[in-house]
């Protein structure tokens, strides 16, 4: 049986509450957030992993003592945070556990309306060159001496499509993703697609005008890939911070 929220606060307390929807949205949301906190408990209990069933509804309403419209409204939220997945005739299992949602608000974040929208695309920037700059000493040593056929086809395409004035996204995101591709962080690697996803979606819808820089930008992936296998960390981070520079002073110009 659901425990009963209200016993646990006092008569007196509850009394001086004069909104009862106020009272009940509070308890919901009590014992929402406690029905999910109990269902994380019992995956990391069980060791599952994304993709492995959870037990049913109505197996989950016994084994935690609450309601049945208690699980569902937890299952609502955890499916929302990619923590499980519902496939409507078959089950709940362990969600992807992916990024998407801190993508899905940091690039709502950033196209709100006003000039909050240039500084929060500002900020994501900045969080990508702190990233790529953290992980500057692992990259190069994993690449010293080595040869990346790959990665500088994926240059040459990028300046190529820069001298025509064209957009190179596809490229510009595998190159960043194969630069960490060595690194055991997969949090890491998860946490630049996502950003990187948000500044992609946000540039058209603010209108950023990045043309001019496309053939510089493209030249920085060239020289952060030959410093990179140079063994050249200095090099490396100077190449890293110059690949940034260009976007930041344009959102820079309209923060001022």
């Amino acid at each position: 049986m659901e425990s009963d929220f209200t016993e646990l606060v006092p008569l007196s307390v509850l009394e001086e509450r004069a909104d009862s929807n106020m009272i009940v949205t509070s308890l919901s949301r009590s014992r929402s957030d406690s029905t999910m906190d109990a269902i994380k408990a019992l995956v990391l209990r069980n060791n599952l992993k994304p993709g492995d069933s959870l037990p049913t509804e109505s197996t989950l309403c016994k084994e935690l003592g609450v309601s049945r419209s208690s699980v569902r409204e937890a299952i609502r939220k955890l499916e929302a945070l990619n923590i499980v997945s519902v496939e409507h005739g078959r089950g709940t299992f362990v969600g992807s556990l992916s990024l998407d949602p801190l993508v899905q608000t940091l690039t709502f974040r950033a196209t709100l309306p006003g000039h909050g929208n240039f500084k929060a695309l500002r900020d994501v920037v900045e969080v990508r060159r702190y990233i790529d700059l953290g992980c500057a000493e692992q990259v190069v040593s994993t690449f010293k001496g080595t040869q990346q056929p790959h990665l500088q086809q994926l240059v040459d395409q990028m300046i190529a499509q820069a001298e025509k004035k064209e957009m190179f996204l596809e490229q510009d995101i595998e190159f960043h993703l194969g630069l960490l591709s060595n690194l055991p962080n997969d949090i890491i690697k998860q946490l630049v697609q996502a950003l990187w996803l948000v500044h992609m979606a946000v540039i058209p819808q603010i209108g950023l005008e990045i043309a001019s820089e496309l053939e510089p930008t493209a030249f920085a992936h060239q020289a952060i890939l030959d410093a990179a296998i140079d063994g050249d960390i200095n090099a490396y981070r100077k190449a890293v911070i110059a690949h940034y520079e260009f976007l930041e002073e344009i959102l820079d110009s309209h923060l001022k």
